[in-house]
């Protein structure tokens, strides 16, 4: 599935202005005669470019995953649908008692389970489902990658650094556990 020429067009002036006016702020906050020069927010503007860049790029990428989800509930609801209808055609030859309820819900189980084992197996939901994971998980990289220069520019630890502090904090337990075993050994 691909996106209209209208959207792509509308997405590459987006990005156009877009590095245009983070290019130009870019460039005054290197100047040391610019409000952005002192303080904390020198390394703010210094930074900004990247999380411009990110989220233009995001931008690109939220296109592409809310694409594949439209896709995806399109297929889950179009089976249902075509289940339902089959469901409808086959439940009518039963009579209505209590006595048919229990043929009715296996019927209904048969039915449901069958068209959606289908669409499952099939190729296109595959290839679908495969890049709405894939979209996902590049937002997902982009929120990263802004929550880190967030977190660079205020001088505060990323979670690259924490996760090796946290490494750090579990060998050291690890190193103090095994000593003290040793010395509870060793002074009895």
């Amino acid at each position: 599935m691909s996106l209209p020429q209208d959207m792509k067009k509308s997405l590459a002036n987006y990005k156009h202005n877009s590095l245009f006016w983070t290019d130009l702020l870019y460039l005054m906050s290197n100047r040391q005669q610019s409000l952005a020069a002192t303080g904390p927010f020198r390394k703010f503007a210094i930074n900004a470019k990247n999380i411009s860049t990110e989220t233009i790029e995001m931008n690109e990428d939220m296109t592409e995953f809310n694409t594949r989800l439209s896709t995806y509930y399109k297929q889950l609801t179009d089976t249902w649908n075509e289940a339902q209808k089959e469901y409808s055609r086959k439940v009518p030859e039963l009579p209505n008692d209590t006595e048919h309820m229990e043929a009715s819900k296996r019927i209904w189980i048969d039915i449901y389970e069958n068209y959606f084992t289908r669409l499952f197996d099939s190729a296109d939901f595959a290839e679908n489902f495969g890049k709405l994971v894939t979209s996902e998980l590049e937002v997902a990289k982009h929120w990263n990658n802004m929550a880190s220069t967030f977190l660079e520019s205020a001088n505060m630890p990323t979670k690259k650094e924490m996760d090796e502090v946290y490494k750090e904090l579990h060998s050291l337990r690890k190193r103090v556990a095994k000593l003290e075993k040793i010395a509870n050994k060793e002074g009895t």
